[in-house]
């Protein structure tokens, strides 16, 4: 399994932090987002290599962060080419620009590292490996206004995917979905295909939409908490709750 961070975007409601440093080097407790969650997928024995999606403005900061990092597994970098808000690919085309780009034919772990995790991938990576198919996460929400910026799923008893909807304005269940998703590899293809039908690529959840109609998707309740970063507010709490 290979995994692919998306780190691309400008956070620009995090500025003036990080309007020359982006939001996954931002550190918090001692060490950055980005090595945060590479800590916990070195440790996963299922995961051999990374691959991290950034943009033009931001890829010399990632360069010389890799150049002090140490981890097991090979880490590549990716260049999505764009320098501002109005050009970036988004989340779907610069998924589809790291499958083209590495030439993967492999399962793949799809994470943004925009966020604290209190917990490790390891349980969603055996519950993809359990089920034998795409995997999403999802968790209840019950502020209706804020499930409106998520992508909404229902799921059978089973587990499997009934319909997403990404940013719906009459959500159908209270069950968000997080950016972290794995695609297993007989299904790549459906995601260049989607692309080529039209899918909008900002959002991640826009491709599970595709998707879920046309390959089985599993989708696991996230076994822990995700700590958002949007604005400083966010970040100097954070700081508090992750001192070391």
């Amino acid at each position: 399994m290979k995994t692919i961070i998306l780190a691309a975007g400008y956070a620009t409601r995090l500025y003036p932090l990080t309007e020359n440093t982006p939001k996954q080097l931002l550190n918090v407790g001692g060490r950055t987002i980005m090595g945060r969650m590479l800590d916990d997928l070195d440790a996963i024995s299922d995961v051999h290599e990374n691959v991290i999606v950034t943009n033009h403005k931001f890829v010399n900061h990632f360069k010389e962060w890799m150049d002090n990092a140490t981890y097991c597994n090979a880490i590549h970098l990716l260049d999505d080419g764009s320098e501002n808000e109005n050009d970036r690919m988004g989340a779907v085309g610069d998924l589809v620009a790291a499958i083209e780009a590495m030439d993967i034919d492999d399962d793949i772990l799809v994470v943004y590292a925009d966020s604290l995790l209190d917990f490790s991938f390891d349980t969603f990576v055996d519950f993809f490996k359990e089920k034998s198919a795409s995997c999403i996460m999802y968790h209840p929400m019950d502020d209706e206004e804020e499930l409106k910026k998520y992508a909404v799923v229902e799921v059978n008893k089973k587990g499997r995917v009934k319909r997403i909807e990404e940013k719906p304005q009459k959500p159908r269940t209270n069950l968000a979905v997080p950016p972290f998703y794995i695609y297993r590899k007989e299904d790549l293809p459906l995601i260049r295909e989607a692309i080529n039908n039209g899918c909008n690529v900002d959002s991640p959840g826009n491709l599970v939409e595709y998707l879920y109609d046309k390959t089985p998707i599993y989708a696991m309740e996230m076994p822990g908490r995700r700590f958002a970063i949007s604005d400083i507010e966010e970040y100097e709490q954070l700081k508090k709750t992750f001192p070391g």
